[in-house]
């Protein structure tokens, strides 16, 4: 608790001594060369200094029974303890006595073991007490508690116990299979010279069901009725995908650079096709479904009626993202009907398509953005309808933790449903399937992580947000109310080293009305009669939101704010985990990047505290990141003056499909082209560093590459560097030291570290 005041404290008194030195600003943060290598040999001691002064922030439970658990906390000075927990009982106690514990090791391995460094790989404990399993390396041993004597047993036991818990996602899509047993036993198919064939499972003649199967059109994709009754199958019109390529230069061993490759579908390319048939065994009948041939993504995964094999159901997801569809085949005759149709005009977002099948009562559970939020619905198999919105209103469901078909309750995430708070904050709700008995399980005001019990009657909550410390509690499951604590946070050796906190900062985007959420770094050493430069670290992907919600004692934003720089990260419009409305302005327009919002934003911050210098922006980022920092300086060079771009998807006809058609649209169309960073690199006016592994496996080399023709074609002055044998990354550590150099000299005007003479080596703090 003593611990917790004193970093509230700290966090209100930097706040109040930046609003009182506001008036008095007049210099712009700007230090002599002697100064900045200082401040490197500070950046680098306080970077090992933050990962080593913080302890308790998270409790990750090995469960022991229904409800129980053990963990291990790690404490100052490698040091060790394990804790175990009854919630049922309200039991926290050690897990052992450690210093009987460690006399028994010492003896066993012949030298001294310390209580704090027990040389324990994993443990098992019984849940009927008194014993645990341990692991010392590849040896284990059981452990009577009461006399501290060891039995040498062949490995760890293993709880086979199995609880009702979180229902897992089942593929859309299903894989290859060629030859197959049906379900009764009395059948196996084949596919030989492109048709299907079926043999008697206990021998003799085959009969070919199929006889148009060609080599170009061969069936396959086979898969059996539950009852035995049919087959579907499909004619496949195959397409292997085109390779990119990258050269190996630095192999060990060899004198040449070796050319490597892999498949890897851009957008626009071509998929397999799959035309959909039901062959009737009885009938020897083969029936062309009444559906489109499926020529986006691969065969879908079918889910027969439960209790009525006549009928099953596949999804679609349309080429372009723009419709949606649970469709019902009748087998008897091939027919077809839409239990599910959902079409918009930007894009349905594929991947966070959730569908959850209840065939014992003919339900699906299915989560949309069809109301303009992203919340959960009933539908009606069989009237092939909704049945009912599960949950409404102006927040987003997260994610389903599982559904209780007995109960009929859906546990799941949402976030945004508490007034006044970060709306990004993950909290944990319960509801019913008609919507009604909405359970809150955590506490307003912060970001959580639950973990629940296997018997579900008990969960572990961890939870804090950027600048307040991390709590671990459990609770109880029937209503949310806290049973016990478990952790509070040690920050006090943080503290008393100066450590300063992020601030979480929210002003009004583009449209005047909607809150844009972001976080800012200072250093430790912040002088609030000072300007200091703004580094904005960006990433606009689409697929989520990126600003950090959970407490880090240590990370690269607060790293780099200790050279001198006031450093940001926002989400913009076009990211994920808001509206509908506010995510769709991503369609057709990644180029936009949520700048409009972001610019905004730091106009806001400067207008509250004027020590942010808005005549020194930079900006960096990786992957999508790489595209969006380039990206400032070419559609916004009045604001941004300098960027580090890493393996940037600069062009998206150059990126995989999957996720550029995703938010660009298909047909690839001339908006690809005109937010290109390739096509307009000759817009370049400020400072720009390139990074690129020469191994990207994620974004093509090229894509980094192709901007460098095209700024060599222009004249543009720029600094390029390409790693060898690295794949997908910011440039790993020596690509995150050119950074920093990059922004010293570009934003400072300060040449940095010279490492090949050693100048960091003799300087003095």
């Amino acid at each position: 608790m003593k611990s917790k005041l004193l970093f509230l404290l700290l966090l209100l008194s930097g706040y109040i001594n930046i609003l009182i030195a506001q008036k008095n600003i007049t210099q712009p943060f700007s230090p002599s060369r002697e100064q900045m290598l200082k401040r490197y040999k500070a950046a680098e001691e306080r970077d090992s200094l933050a990962k080593r002064t913080v302890f308790k922030t998270s409790v990750t439970p090995v469960w022991s029974g229904p409800s129980a658990f053990w963990y291990r906390n790690s404490l100052p000075d490698s040091l060790s303890e394990y804790l175990y927990i009854d919630p049922a009982k309200k039991i926290k106690r050690p897990l052992f006595d450690e210093i009987k514990m460690s006399q028994t090791l010492s003896v066993l391995l012949g030298k001294t073991v310390h209580p704090g460094r027990l040389p324990i790989k994993d443990i098992y404990v019984y849940p009927e007490g008194g014993k645990i399993a341990i692991a010392t390396e590849a040896v284990f041993y059981n452990v009577d508690l009461d006399q501290y004597s060891l039995t040498k047993i062949d490995t760890l036991p293993v709880d086979k116990t199995t609880y009702p818990g979180l229902t897992p996602r089942i593929g859309r899509w299903q894989s290859i299979r060629k030859d197959s047993i049906s379900p009764d036993k009395k059948w196996t198919f084949y596919v030989k010279e492109n048709n299907i064939y079926l043999q008697p499972f206990v021998g003799g003649e085959s009969i070919a069901y199929t006889t148009d199967g060609t080599s170009t059109l061969p069936y396959g994709e086979v898969s059996w009725s539950p009852d035995s009754r049919y087959l579907v199958a499909y004619k496949i019109k195959r397409v292997i995908d085109k390779p990119v390529y990258y050269i190996a230069t630095s192999l060990p061993g060899v004198t040449r650079g070796e050319v490597k490759q892999q498949n890897y579908k851009q957008p626009g390319d071509e998929f397999s096709t799959y035309e959909m048939y039901v062959i009737n065994l009885a009938e020897k009948s083969v029936t062309k479904v009444n559906t489109d041939i499926i020529d986006f993504f691969d065969a879908p995964r079918l889910r027969w009626n439960n209790g009525d094999n006549n009928h099953y159901l596949f999804e679609r997801i349309d080429r372009g993202h723009q419709r949606f569809r649970i469709i019902e085949v009748n087998a008897t005759d091939g027919s077809t009907r839409n239990i599910v149709d959902e079409q918009t005009n930007t894009f349905i977002y594929e991947q966070k398509i959730v569908t959850n099948y209840l065939p014992a009562s003919s339900e699906i559970i299915w989560v949309t953005e069809k109301d303009g939020w992203r919340h959960i619905y009933l539908v009606d198999a069989k009237a092939g309808s909704v049945k009912n919105q599960i949950t409404k209103g102006e927040w987003v469901v997260r994610g389903i933790d599982s559904v209780d078909i007995t109960k009929r309750e859906i546990w799941f995430q949402a976030s945004g449903m508490n007034p006044g708070e970060d709306p990004y904050n993950i909290h944990y709700y319960r509801i019913g399937f008609n919507g009604k008995n909405l359970v809150r399980l955590t506490s307003p005001g912060f970001n959580h992580r639950l973990l629940f019990s296997p018997d579900k009657q008990y969960f572990l909550d961890v939870y804090s947000t950027v600048n307040q410390l991390p709590v671990s509690i459990v609770g109880k499951t029937s209503d949310g109310k806290k049973v016990m604590d478990i952790e509070q946070t040690d920050a006090s050796r943080y503290i008393a080293a100066g450590f300063s906190m992020p601030e979480v900062f929210h002003a009004k985007g583009r449209d005047g009305l909607t809150d844009i959420w972001g976080v800012v770094f200072r250093p430790s050493d912040f002088d609030p009669s000072k300007r200091y430069p703004i580094i904005e670290n960006i990433y606009a992907g689409p697929q989520d939101s990126f600003v950090p919600k959970t407490f880090s004692a240590s990370g690269e934003m607060q790293s780099m704010a200790e050279l001198g720089f006031i450093v940001v990260q926002i989400d913009g419009m076009g990211t994920y985990n808001r509206s509908k409305a506010f995510h769709d302005l991503c369609w057709k327009n990644l180029g936009d990047a949520g700048f409009p919002d972001r610019i905004l934003w730091m106009r806001a911050l400067a207008e509250k505290y004027p020590q942010a210098d808005t005549s020194r922006i930079g900006l960096y980022g990786t992957s999508a990141g790489g595209q969006n920092s380039l990206g400032g300086l070419l559609f916004h060079p009045e604001w941004y003056k300098a960027a580090v771009s890493a393996c940037g998807c600069h062009d998206n006809r150059v990126d995989k499909q999957w996720w550029n058609e995703q938010w660009m649209g298909y047909p690839v169309g001339k908006h690809y082209d005109d937010q290109s960073n390739i096509t307009n690199a000759h817009k370049l006016k400020g400072d720009l560093l390139l990074i690129v592994g020469e191994a990207d496996q994620n974004v093509p080399p090229e894509s980094t590459y192709r901007v460098v023709d095209a700024l060599i074609k222009a004249k543009k002055t720029f600094e390029f560097l390409t790693i060898p044998g690295m794949g997908h990354s910011d440039g790993g550590p020596y690509g995150r030291v050119k950074k920093r150099d990059f922004f010293v000299k570009s934003l400072f005007g300060i040449d940095p570290p010279n490492r090949n003479r050693d100048e960091l080596a003799g300087v003095s703090q």
